[in-house]
């Protein structure tokens, strides 16, 4: 039996070390278990008890028929950036699939806010991998300013909010964000390829200029698997 942990162990041992280093970079499918056990010349049962250890260690996240897949909590996101490019930075390639651009009223978010006009530009956006697994569902509400009324038809700067935002002369200067975990909806497990009820991070977020106008308000789902949410503060 010890000879199996040590086995097993190593396998752990060496993969840790390339997830850590870069080497298999965040987000990237590990391979299968097969190809594991003929490259570190073991059983599938040794590769299976190293990416148990690699899962409690939080390094990896494993789903039933899909595979291993590298998760992206090595180094924090800073997600002023954006999720794209705060991910792009961590070597992790993601593609975003816009489910509508429109405009519509808040009256409650307007009120909320102290708002002028009700009259806001919805974006609903699906993050996915490479390999088309879908890690959040991301939904913005934005001020229908002048510059901005005609995103529906044009679409986003970039595609990218913050990019569009900026260019519209509105730059995200501080925020409100609360956390918490919640279900999936029919309807977001539809979009997501997700079972119905799925545990996922949601996130709300309102950002403000330096000048204290209302620039954007984010609610978003993220899967856990792949995002984690780091705190820090000082006096």
């Amino acid at each position: 039996m010890r000879n199996i942990t040590l086995k097993h162990e190593r396998v752990a041992r060496v993969l840790a070390r390339e997830i850590k280093s870069g080497v298999v970079r965040r987000g990237a499918q590990l391979p299968g278990e097969v190809e594991l056990a003929k490259r570190f010349s073991v059983s599938r049962n040794t590769v299976r008890a190293a990416l148990a250890v690699l899962a409690e260690d939080e390094l990896i996240a494993t789903r039933t028929g899909k595979g291993s897949y590298v998760l992206f909590d090595g180094q924090p996101l800073d997600g002023r950036l954006g999720w794209t490019h705060a991910l792009s930075e961590q070597g992790v390639e993601t593609r975003m699939r816009t489910i509508r651009i429109e405009r519509e009223d808040d009256h409650a978010l307007a009120e909320r806010h102290d708002l002028a006009s009700p009259e806001v530009i919805v974006i609903e956006r699906v993050r996915q991998l490479t390999d088309g697994t879908a890690i959040s569902l991301e939904r913005s509400r934005i001020p229908a300013i002048e510059a901005l009324r005609d995103l529906p038809e044009r679409g986003l700067d970039n595609g990218s909010i913050s990019v569009t935002l900026n260019r519209a002369g509105l730059y995200l200067d501080h925020c409100e964000q609360r956390l918490r975990g919640r279900r999936l909806t029919p309807v977001e497990a539809d979009l997501l390829d997700r079972p119905d009820g799925t545990w996922f991070l949601h996130t709300t977020r309102t950002s403000w200029t330096a000048t204290d106008d209302f620039a954007e308000y984010a609610d978003e789902l993220l899967d856990p698997d792949h995002y984690e949410l780091s705190l820090s503060y000082s006096r």
